[in-house]
């Protein structure tokens, strides 16, 4: 199994002049990630004060100048909103830089503000999702020229889309957020699946895995080629009390900040210590308890991948490396030993 982590760079609360500090951190904790032996890291795009990325290529180009061998992938482009051949261009780019280690998730995104920066209708939601995928799929199979027509975006008709990538194909996620169709949609087009899970008992998603394998099956797809990824919060100290302590406040605040916007009741810290037991959302303590949790998962989901959200809103750069550092030289080792057996 693959192991990882994705991050949105997190900005403080009102402080967007600090988003050029946290991208430099980002860049430390991409090489740092890499040194210690994680599989993937991952950047989300986000176009609000509270985010430093709003262009995941660029983050991950300079990731792939300060990295060797770890994959580098979005999480998520918000395909939705961009354009096909331009997010093509720029991971060929990137692939480029990284030789051959750069990957696409696409999603529609959790937040809407991309849709009214860039021009495009939210009555047209689910329509632009789906036909730009379609776009991007095509991108990937084509190779150099491509011939398309859709509704939303200009016809392209024998078009050079350069420059090309290093690998035959740019590995493309598609991340759902738990609808069916969604799910089903991932697997008629044999396109791995990143499920993220924010809130809840996770096992009350296992349907959905279940549901992408019977579908991938009945479109006629071999069983071996399934790829799925959990996407979830949480992180990793020397104590699980110190993790706890670490992450506890920053994740509060951000939860309950975001939660003010979309009405959600407010969260206290008894509602966090409930979310990293068993049957909770967050992955929170030490190296073992780590280890224990992603082994858990792994019972029910059988997932190929796993993500995990450590830097969230006001943990500390050096807290992140730290977790990192535990991630990639303690959990990772003891998790794919446990498995291979």
């Amino acid at each position: 199994m693959e192991i990882g982590i994705y991050t949105f760079a997190d900005v403080p609360a009102g402080k967007p002049e600090f988003a050029g500090q946290r991208l430099r951190n980002l860049v430390e904790e991409m090489k740092l990630a890499d040194e210690v032996g994680l599989d993937v890291f991952a950047v989300g795009e986000h176009h609000r004060a509270d985010y430093a990325v709003s262009a995941p290529p660029v983050a991950l180009a300079a990731g792939a100048a300060v990295t060797k061998r770890i994959r580098l992938s979005s999480a998520v482009t918000v395909l939705s909103s961009d354009d096909p051949v331009r997010v093509y261009q720029q991971f060929a780019t990137v692939d480029g830089l990284s030789n051959g280690r750069a990957e696409i998730m696409a999603g529609r995104g959790s937040f809407i503000e991309s849709y009214p920066l860039f021009g495009y209708d939210l009555d047209d939601y689910d329509e632009l999702f789906a036909e730009k995928l379609d776009l991007m799929t095509k991108l990937n199979e084509s190779g150099e020229r491509i011939t398309w027509q859709g509704r939303l975006r200009p016809p392209l008709n024998n078009a050079g889309i350069y420059p090309r990538p290093e690998q035959k194909k740019i590995p493309l996620w598609i991340a759902v957020g738990g609808t069916p169709q969604s799910v089903v949609r991932a697997a008629s087009l044999d396109i791995p699946m990143a499920l993220a899970i924010i809130g809840g008992d996770p096992r009350r998603f296992e349907p959905f895995f279940k549901l992408y394998r019977e579908s991938h099956a009945k479109f006629g797809y071999d069983p071996k080629t399934v790829q799925l990824s959990l996407n979830m919060h949480g992180f990793v100290s020397d104590t699980t009390e110190n993790a706890k302590r670490i992450y506890g406040a920053a994740q509060m605040e951000v939860m309950n900040r975001i939660g003010r916007e979309r009405g959600w009741p407010p969260q206290g810290m008894d509602h966090f210590e409930r979310a990293t037991r068993d049957d909770g959302n967050l992955i929170v303590g030490d190296a073992a308890r780590v280890t224990d949790r992603i082994l858990q998962l792994h019972e029910v989901f059988k997932n190929t991948r796993i993500l995990i959200q450590m830097a969230i809103g006001t943990v500390p750069h050096s807290e992140q490396l730290k977790a990192i550092e535990i991630l990639g030289t303690q959990v990772a080792p003891a998790v794919k030993k446990a498995i291979g057996k």
